[in-house]
């Protein structure tokens, strides 16, 4: 494979789809079967949080301690994953405005390769791309199964990038392209660039406040995300 100049790194849950509130069901049927949870998720915003982060999170306000939660971790994944499969279909999952193009056409680029750096654990995150084939964009990635802190997955995906195209990533080569403020901070530490695309449920100004390298309403803005990829 040719030697690839950037590494481009994206989120998933507001970056590239939205499911219609399917994986928050299939969590809460999954906390409420493993671990008894009966409260109100709907006051939670998990936006830019690893899903066992999220899961520590929730389940600690209604009492139970990392000690208490771990011994029924799998079974909690196994069983959201088991109702995410039959909710995440291509009625709820929307892909957002200008993905589908942006994708097809940063893949034709030899100097670039695409990855995932998300919250979602590997599984859950595949669940939800496989609807309408975003799968086939990302051979690789990073995700909230590989660490519960979100600014470690970095350098898991450039690892995994090297591995799969033989070219070493760091510093301003590798882009991360998310609609948190946790999407900006992890690339801070690794001297990333940093695109915010304000299509989650993070604000402008929100995301703004972060000073992200390029901030953006959609992935349809295609040419300013062009400019960064080429420029930095």
């Amino acid at each position: 494979m040719a030697s690839k100049s950037k590494l481009v790194l994206f989120d998933i849950d507001g970056t590239l789809v939205l499911d219609n509130g399917a994986a928050r069901e299939s969590f809460r049927i999954a906390l409420e079967d493993v671990y008894d949870y009966s409260g109100d998720l709907s006051v939670y915003d998990f936006s830019g949080r690893t899903d066992p982060e999220i899961a520590l999170m929730v389940l600690a306000d209604s009492g139970l301690s990392s000690q208490m939660v771990e011994p029924s971790i799998a079974r909690l994944w196994e069983r959201y994953l088991r109702e995410l499969s039959s909710r995440a279909t291509t009625t709820s999952v929307r892909v957002l405005a200008g993905v589908s193009e942006l994708l097809s056409f940063l893949s034709t680029r030899d100097d670039l390769v695409l990855g995932l750096l998300t919250g979602n654990i590997e599984p859950g995150a595949r669940i939800k791309l496989e609807p309408h084939g975003l799968n086939s964009f990302f051979p690789f990635g990073a995700f909230g199964s590989d660490s519960i802190h979100r600014e470690k997955l970095p350098p898991v995906a450039i690892s995994r990038a090297s591995d799969h195209c033989g070219h070493q990533f760091s510093g301003r080569d590798v882009v991360i392209i998310g609609d948190s403020i946790y999407d900006v901070r992890c690339g801070v530490p690794h001297g990333a660039t940093t695109v915010a695309v304000a299509s989650g449920r993070t604000r402008a100004d929100a995301l703004a406040a972060e000073n992200p390298d390029l901030l953006i309403d959609s992935l349809q803005e295609v040419d300013r995300i062009l400019k960064v990829l080429d420029d930095q």
